[in-house]
């Protein structure tokens, strides 16, 4: 791993390791020709920081275009999540077919989004594995309301990873799908680490000294990460400093149960 102090830690039973901190590309990566160069300095950065796992959908309009030139060079070297969203098997093949040309020819782990036709894509999706164009299986969801069903996949054992928000105030996985999750030996990739900008900007940095934290981005990386059931966090930017401080997170010491009170606290 070089220089990086990163940990890496198992995607559940698929005896992968993954470096912790990832990027998410929704909202960012959506860019024109002409943001391109901005984009693959995020990647580099993030890259050279330790960062590995790198998320997209074709919710995400260009996003999986644009993240796909970014790690051109260094594909072998990347573990790439991507997504089929749409409730048409016949569409989702479509999306995968422009995945593969995006990403070197396969999809490392590809995740129904938002568990949409999840049982038409999770079929066809085990052939595809079959045929290696994708390695690994998942599902995600960011609704609470829609857990229930998440479950029901995640018992199936048809799928190897899990994709859920975590943080501060959104706390629901942990009743239920965090502690399955550890039960069946799924990864769990954690979007909205920063609650979709809702826990930004945060508090002053002295608040943060008993935290042992040198930013709030870094307390609440480190609060999801505390969690050993976590595989990853993505957060999502389009910074090439803020994806390095995001990456600096990604070692420990971890929180303890003390500290992590502390930025729930702060949070508010």
């Amino acid at each position: 791993m070089g220089i990086h102090s990163m940990e890496r830690r198992s995607l559940g039973n698929t005896g992968v390791e993954i470096p912790v901190v990832g990027l998410g590309t929704w909202l960012t990566f959506d860019l024109g020709p002409e943001g391109q160069q901005l984009a693959d300095e995020v990647v580099e950065t993030a890259y050279r920081s330790g960062t590995r796992l790198f998320d997209s959908s074709p919710m995400y309009g260009r996003a999986q275009e644009v993240l796909g030139q970014a790690v051109d060079g260094r594909r072998d070297d990347v573990f790439i999540a991507s997504k089929i969203w749409t409730p048409s098997q016949e569409q989702g093949r479509f999306q995968l077919e422009a995945q593969l040309g995006y990403f070197g020819g396969r999809v490392d782990l590809e995740q129904v989004h938002n568990l949409v036709a999840w049982e038409q894509h999770v079929s066809w999706l085990e052939h595809e594995r079959e045929q290696g164009r994708v390695r690994f299986i998942g599902a995600t969801h960011y609704q609470s309301s829609a857990f229930g069903e998440l479950e029901t996949i995640m018992r199936s054992g048809r799928i190897d990873a899990i994709q859920v928000p975590y943080n501060p105030h959104e706390r629901d996985v942990e009743r239920k799908i965090l502690p399955l999750a550890e039960d069946l030996g799924l990864g769990v990739i954690v979007m909205r680490p920063f609650a979709e900008r809702d826990l930004l900007p945060g508090p002053p940095p002295e608040k943060l000294e008993p935290i042992g934290v040198s930013s709030w981005a870094e307390a609440l990386v480190k609060w999801i990460l505390s969690d050993r059931r976590v595989t990853c966090a993505i957060p999502a930017t389009a910074d090439p400093r803020h994806a390095a401080a995001n990456a600096a997170a990604g070692e420990g010491p971890w929180l303890d149960d003390e500290q992590r009170r502390m930025v729930e606290a702060l949070a508010g």
